[in-house]
């Protein structure tokens, strides 16, 4: 049985299963009398998880025969998982009402959702690895057909589920190869056997077992070409779920990839740094040109989403020397481009559920005078733009510079180069959004009233971005002791 510190150490994890299953009980008890309780329960669970998280900052502790650790690295993609949670389940409420009376149902799934993410950012085992990203695809496709009388809905979560299935297995086999050449599941193992072998065989079946785990977690980050599920999905899936699977599943699947490849498999890096090259240069090159030609925001989203995958992978390739006096090591810079991107895309896509709310508008010229029937939402939609586009003043600047620093001091040049050519690209599409809001005229001029808790949202979303761009120090720090567990010290 676990002893008392055990305990502590999963207490967030242990939090939100017992709020998940609580959820449930009540939702049994006072079923389509507690939308609102609910929902405020389910915030409850996530603010309560996010103290926990932050009282484990500076523990390290392996778990369970080393297969779950409890470090930094593991709290800064938790502290992303409970933020986003906590935000996402109030702004939702009000669009959900409206839309289905599964109250309890959605913010149960939600709420084990975000716990998948916590389980993700803490395993160090081929197992543990598994067992976790299964379970955030599953809580996730069913997020995604949410709507049953919702034909998109449904069609969007049969495809993310078919894709989801066959990179799964693909996943799974590399993962098979990788404990049939070493004999053990954990991650420390591995690093010890491609390491010290010569043996050119070895090696070759560990470079394919990675290139296999790359392709299931791909799928998760919306990676080229494992991308296809992406847009169909968001532009079908309820939108604060559209919002949830391009914040929550990125960023996990982020911290597993940097888990194998960093911890698992850094004897192979002259193998693997050139072919997440070449990914992340398809993913920015393809996210950013196939998002001029979208009519529809959510789908535009998507394809935003793609690219600010790639430009993320920029960091994976430039880890130079992960240690905490390099500022430019590449993973801090991929870490602050994951927190920049948070509140960024977190704050767009409230801008997206409010207008979606009050209008049912999902097209973007829809979107023609927005600012004269919401001003709010029109401005905070060209400011979280600006900074998914990596212009100052916003904290998606900061994001763009370490990352992009991090490549011209590792000597990718030419990477750098795309990944500002494809920035400049992205201007293009995001700021046809915002033409239509601030220079066509409204073809319905009734203002929207947005919900306090929207507003609210935005405001701190905004204010967030704003700040961490003014005070970027705190962001660096954070990001830079977040590193612990794989950095070296």
């Amino acid at each position: 049985m676990p002893d008392l510190s055990t305990l502590i150490a999963l207490s967030p994890e242990l939090i939100l299963a017992a709020f998940g299953l609580l959820i449930l009980l009540f939702d049994l008890i006072w079923r389509e009398r507690a939308g609102n309780f609910l929902a405020w329960f389910a915030a409850l669970g996530f603010a309560t998880a996010l103290i926990a998280t932050l009282a484990l900052w500076g523990t390290t502790r392996p778990l369970f025969g080393n297969s779950y650790v409890v470090d930094n690295f593991a709290s800064f993609f938790k502290i992303i998982g409970t933020v986003a949670g906590f935000a996402l389940v109030l702004v939702s409420l009000d669009w959900l009402k409206a839309r289905t009376r599964a109250l309890g149902d959605f913010f149960a799934l939600f709420t084990f959702a975000i716990l998948a993410m916590l389980l993700m950012a803490s395993s160090t085992s081929l197992l543990m690895i598994y067992l976790s990203v299964e379970f955030l695809s599953y809580t996730s496709y069913l997020l995604t057909g949410f709507l049953r009388e919702d034909k998109k809905s449904n069609e969007s979560a049969i495809k993310y589920f078919l894709y989801g299935a066959i990179t799964s297995a693909v996943m799974l086999y590399g993962l098979s190869l990788l404990y049939g050449v070493s004999g053990s599941l954990n991650l420390n193992d591995l690093a010890f056997l491609f390491s010290s072998t010569v043996d050119a065989s070895i090696r070759n079946v560990g470079m394919l077992g990675g290139i296999l785990v790359l392709a299931g977690l791909g799928f998760k980050i919306s990676m080229v070409p494992f991308h296809q599920w992406a847009p169909d999905a968001y532009e079908g899936a309820p939108t604060p779920v559209t919002a949830f699977l391009s914040i929550g599943p990125k960023a996990a699947g982020f911290a597993v990839l940097l888990r194998v490849f960093l911890v698992g498999l850094p004897a192979l890096t002259d193998k693997w740094t050139g072919m997440i090259g070449v990914f992340a240069i398809a993913t920015m090159m393809l996210g950013n040109l196939l998002a001029l030609q979208q009519t529809n925001i959510k789908r535009l989203l998507a394809y935003s989403s793609i690219a600010q995958a790639g430009y993320m992978l920029i960091g994976l390739v430039a880890v130079n020397d992960p240690s905490l006096g390099n500022p430019f090591n590449g993973l801090n810079g991929l870490l602050i481009y994951v927190a920049a991107y948070l509140f960024t895309n977190l704050g767009a896509f409230i801008c997206v559920i409010a207008v979606e709310g009050a209008t049912g508008a999902v097209d973007i010229a829809d979107y023609a005078g927005m600012v004269k029937r919401s001003p709010l939402a029109a401005g905070m939609l060209a400011f979280f733009f600006l900074s998914l586009a990596g212009i100052p003043p916003t904290v998606g600047f900061i994001g763009k510079f370490f990352v992009f620093g991090a490549a011209l001091k590792a000597g990718y040049l030419f990477l750098a180069a795309i990944g500002v050519v494809m920035s400049v690209v992205s201007v293009f599409y995001y700021f046809n959004v915002v033409r239509a809001c601030f220079f066509l005229e409204p073809k319905d001029a009734t203002r929207i009233q947005m919900p306090r808790l929207v507003t609210a949202s935005l405001v701190v979303s905004g204010a967030a971005v704003l700040l961490l761009f003014l005070f970027t120090q705190p962001l660096f720090n954070f990001a830079m002791l977040s590193m612990s567990g794989i950095a070296s010290p």
